[in-house]
């Protein structure tokens, strides 16, 4: 841990953000299972999931550009999560 951060404790709105990327990047885990398992994505909606890697893609890049580096580390995650699952609907797309 950096030194200026040495004896700081989080704070509230730090607390709610880290739980809050920590479920929305946890939230795509049981969806990736589920398909891979199944072999089967053929219940996943491919116009939302384009919607959710741009939404995505977009967060990532306003958290770099913004360098605000919780919200383009989190949205990468998720970027990269969402595109999993659209790689799988695509994959599985004739089943």
């Amino acid at each position: 841990m950096p030194a200026r951060f040495a004896g700081m404790s989080p704070s509230l709105p730090d607390l709610i953000g880290t739980a809050a990327a920590l479920c929305s990047m946890a939230s795509f885990t049981p969806q990736i299972a589920k398909i891979w398992r199944d072999k089967d994505a053929s219940s996943i909606s491919l116009r939302m999931y384009v919607v959710t890697v741009t939404g995505f893609a977009l967060w990532t890049a306003y958290g770099f550009l913004t360098r605000s580096w919780p919200v383009a580390a989190a949205n990468t995650v998720c970027l990269i999560l969402s595109g999993v699952i659209l790689s799988l609907k695509w994959r599985f797309r004739g089943r």
